[in-house]
Order: structure tokens, then C-alpha cells, then sequence
């Protein structure tokens, strides 16, 4: 199986925010665990739509629906690192796009992880998937579409 790469333009992040790797987020391999650093990629997209004026869903209006998450890990973290989440999205499409992330830890520039989280709007109260905002959407002009 080939293995996964991913690689995105400088020009597309545009929010970052710090997290501190936990004790509790260390496996028994002594790093930072794969479930550990998804619940922090998660922090991450948080703080990012709250940024911009998506929050948690209500019984009013869209939030989002996570539809993927890709992940490579290409150097290990401890417990204290603090690592810094750059966000940006691309590929947006008439019900969503995708979030990307850069995780590094700034103390030595270590590019720690890099990931894709796909999403769509979606209506909790109707359960159903529902076009992206045109406010969300103009929040963002510097993103290519994709059909």
C-alpha cells in the first residue's frame, strides 16, 4: 500500500493556536498517542470555526459534520511539548471543504504531524446535509473550489 502524503499550500493557513501535550496523552511507546493527537486535532478545528463564527450546534442554523480525517506523523512528541496548530482550509464544494493542519513544536521547529479533516454543514435538527453559509464562505475568498 502506498503510503500517504500530504503537502498543502503556505498560502491557505490562517488561524494557529498552542496546545500543550498532556501526561495523559503519552502511550506506552513514551509519545504522544495516535488517539491523543486526533482529540487535539479536534481542539484545534474548535477553536478554529469558534474563530470564525461556526460554533457548536443549536436548534438554530448549520455546524459542521466531520466526513474524514487523514494523519502522518513524522516526529514524536513528549509530555510538556508544547506544539503549535497551524489551521487553514481548501477544496471547498457547494456543503463543505477541508480543514488542514500543520502541527509543529516551535521550540525546535520539529514538523511533529500534518492532516486533512473533511467536513460538510449539516442540519442537526433536520439531519440532514445542507449547503455551506455565504457568510462562512466569504470569510475564506482565497479558497479554490472543486465541483
Amino acid at each position: 500500500m502506498a503510503r500517504l502524503t500530504l503537502q498543502f499550500p503556505e498560502h491557505q493557513y490562517c488561524y494557529s493556536t498552542q496546545l500543550t501535550v498532556r501526561v495523559t496523552d503519552i502511550n506506552a511507546a513514551n509519545h504522544l498517542g495516535n488517539d491523543s493527537m486526533i482529540s487535539m486535532i479536534s481542539e484545534a478545528r474548535a477553536r478554529f470555526l469558534f474563530e470564525f463564527g461556526i460554533g457548536e450546534p443549536g436548534t438554530e442554523g448549520a455546524g459542521i459534520i466531520v466526513t474524514d480525517l487523514a494523519t502522518t506523523y513524522r516526529n514524536e512528541a513528549h509530555a510538556r511539548d508544547q506544539l503549535l496548530f497551524e489551521v487553514g482550509v481548501m477544496d471547498f464544494n457547494k456543503y463543505g471543504g477541508d480543514i488542514t493542519f500543520r502541527i509543529t513544536r516551535p521550540a525546535d521547529n520539529a514538523l511533529i504531524a500534518m492532516a486533512k479533516s473533511g467536513f460538510v454543514f449539516f442540519d442537526y435538527v433536520a439531519s440532514s446535509v445542507v449547503r455551506m453559509p455565504a457568510d462562512f464562505k466569504a470569510k475564506f475568498p482565497q479558497v479554490n473550489w472543486v465541483d
